[in-house]
């Protein structure tokens, strides 16, 4: 198994590789893993707050700069 460690250390390319090739094997197995109850729950949420207006669309720029804002920490 790789380590955290290495993957800090390993060239970006490699990773991206790595990535890749993880990412085409579990597609290949995804219905084998369906997807937790809370998913579909979260969607339906969302989705209505989307439908109310409470939740106006954003692009895929804005929403990964939150998103990395939220793992950053407050």
């Amino acid at each position: 198994m790789i380590s955290e460690k290495e993957i800090k250390e390993m060239p970006m390319d490699q990773k991206l590789r790595l990535m890749e090739a993880i990412w085409t094997e579990i597609s290949r197995t995804a219905d084998d893993y369906p997807s937790p109850d809370w998913h579909k729950e979260e969607l339906g949420e969302t989705e209505k707050r989307r439908s109310s207006g409470l939740e106006p669309p954003i692009d895929w720029e804005t929403a990964k700069e939150k998103l990395r804002k939220r793992e950053d920490g407050p």
